[in-house]
């Protein structure tokens, strides 16, 4: 790419975070009255904005690199996760999304609080806070690895710079900053997205000459001789990302919502937009295999991880000047999202569930106001330890990025997370129930990993050695199993040693549930918060419109500027909508 094209490349990139520094600057008033507004909104936000924030939380720049990487080398398998996510969704719309609105908490821990007692509070605290931070730490090590790839820098600098500038954006703007701006970047990666799977369709000739074309099976992949693994992986991952969404620690998305209506028309929309985008994403890698076989070759000082750059090549090859600068500021905010949505979370945690707990002890408090600018020194230093996590992972070179969040994620995310979903079925169970089970649950994927391995079951059931894509997968499924058909059972029958008249918290219980089931109903200050969302964001998107309109002006060819004037045009009209609905 020429220098006059990075030219342009960087004005988009720089006039998108002016945009998205503005919205931090719009929402600030609204996130600063208390530590309600500036941890989930007050629980005052329309359905559209926790739709875009629910689904952009399970979206993040992973799956623009690793799992399009993914995409590239093993064709439609990489699906399987995103239409699991489809399914949790429409399991959020059909029972738990309104119930966890009727928490009637401010933080996910203030819930599992009330369910399983303050011991297990603290336990889940100090467990799920960690393991954010590793999550968030993957999400930024991902956006430094393409964003490395664009600048051509070391991929450590680009993790420090972007990090830093998440953290800015996650302290300055709070819950209603975080959720505005998730609005603004799923516009941003539908239009990215539809745009370039638009012209990998007609570069390839269409979507059946892309299926016949794939070079190593579309269906299969390449090193897969048993076809059952990928059924088996498939419904897995079904009950595995069920269980990693639909919980009471990831409640916090709809806590934000303003009723009980809206949180599941909040959780309709994410599974709509992830249905829908689970095939739209990965269109161009898919053309990518046929027309540029050898993309990952383009950046050999990523190593292993050279494949996770599969849409850089694609859009630099393909789609007209500056798409490259408008992917990459979508991925950077993709990133912030998760991000600053982790952060937020992982500050309200610790005030609402470690710090103020220990003033309580002590006789001591603090002021909302005050617990407000702690917050918001609590959210940088987390942004430093992220900034930490994603070095550390830049330094494990023999993993995909792929490989990294599944391993993460199945091993330890649905051990931590199993208690926090069945919780809300078996209602009796002693206090120790919770976090046995957790430990019960790392063991066993510890075992899965050292002891029973791919490997020895194949032995065991006398067939060939797996490659070494299938022990990837059949490490999953491995230790799935043994959390679904081991971890969770277990936990479900410790409701046998429960004894009523020890269990301390039972008052608070029985209110928990009690509410679960109470609808939430706004209330009559509602309007004033709605014509403000409506009007602000309206006029955001505006602003957005006519910057993606002034693209316009970079020199390409006809159809390149046709397709920015086409996705300015449909932008501009969802902001007219916006502002027109807050006036009347």
């Amino acid at each position: 790419m020429g220098n006059n094209a990075m030219v342009y490349e960087y004005l988009v990139i720089g006039a998108y975070f002016a945009l998205i520094i503005g919205i931090g600057f719009t929402f600030k008033n609204m996130a600063s009255k208390s530590t309600s507004d500036y941890f989930r909104g007050g629980g005052r936000m329309l359905w559209w904005m926790v739709g875009s924030t629910a689904f952009m939380m399970q979206f993040s720049a992973w799956t623009f690199t690793g799992a399009a990487g993914k995409a590239f080398t093993d064709g439609f398998a990489v699906c399987l996760v995103f239409f699991a996510n489809t399914f949790s969704y429409f399991c959020g719309w059909l029972y738990f999304a309104q119930r966890f609105r009727q928490t009637r908490v401010d933080t996910p821990t203030e819930a599992i609080k009330g369910r399983f007692g303050p011991q297990n509070e603290l336990f889940f605290s100090w467990a799920l806070i960690v393991f954010t931070l590793l999550n968030a730490g993957i999400w930024l090590n991902a956006l430094g690895v393409f964003a490395s790839a664009v600048f051509a820098s070391d991929i450590s600098i680009t993790i420090i710079i972007t990090g830093f500038t998440v953290v800015f954006v996650s302290v300055l703007s709070g819950a209603w900053g975080v959720v505005a701006s998730d609005f603004m970047q799923t516009l941003v990666v539908a239009v990215i997205s539809i745009a370039c799977a638009i012209v990998a369709l007609i570069k390839v000739g269409g979507p059946v000459e892309m299926v016949t074309n794939f070079p190593s099976g579309f269906i299969m992949g390449p090193n897969m001789n048993y076809g059952l693994l990928l059924v088996g992986t498939f419904v897995f991952f079904l009950a595995k990302q069920l269980v990693t969404i639909m919980n009471l620690h990831d409640s916090f998305r709809f806590l934000t919502a303003k009723d009980s209506i809206n949180a599941r028309k909040a959780a309709l929309l994410a599974m709509c937009l992830m249905g829908v985008g689970s095939i739209i994403w990965f269109i161009p890698p898919w053309a990518s295999a046929i027309l540029y076989p050898d993309a990952a070759s383009a950046y050999p000082e990523l190593g292993s991880k050279a494949a996770d750059a599969i849409y850089l090549v694609f859009t630099r090859n393909t789609m007209p000047v500056g798409t490259v600068g408008l992917m990459l500021a979508g991925l950077f905010a993709a990133s912030m999202s998760s991000m600053d949505s982790a952060l937020n979370k992982n500050t309200g945690i610790l005030i609402r569930s470690v710090y103020q707990p220990y003033l309580a002890k002590r006789n001591r408090q603090l002021d909302d106001k005050k617990l407000l600018r702690l917050s918001m020194i609590i959210s940088f230093v987390s942004g430093i330890l992220v900034i930490g996590m994603a070095l550390f992972f830049r330094s494990l070179k023999e993993l995909s990025l792929f490989d990294l969040m599944m391993s993460l994620s199945a091993m330890i995310q649905v051990p931590l997370l199993i208690p926090l979903i069945l919780g809300l079925f078996i209602k009796k169970t002693p206090k120790w129930a919770p976090w046995v089970t957790v430990l019960l649950g790392l063991f066993l994927s510890w075992f899965m990993k050292e002891v029973f391995t791919p490997r020895v079951f194949a032995e065991w059931i006398g067939i060939d050695p797996f490659t070494k894509r299938e022990s990837a997968d059949m490490g999953l499924i491995l230790t799935l199993g043994a959390h679904i058909f081991i971890t969770s059972p277990f936990f479900c029958l410790t409701s046998l040693f429960y004894n009523e008249a020890r269990d301390q918290n039972k008052k608070e219980t029985d209110h928990f549930f009690k509410n679960l089931e109470t609808p939430v109903v706004a209330d009559d200050k509602q309007d004033e918060f709605d014509r403000q969302q409506r009007n602000k964001l309206g006029t955001m998107v505006i602003c957005m419109s006519a910057g993606i309109g002034l693209m316009i002006l970079i020199p390409n060819p006809l159809w390149g500027r046709s397709i920015f004037l086409i996705c300015a045009l449909v932008i501009f009209l969802i902001g007219f909508m916006l502002r027109r609905s807050a006036f009347r």
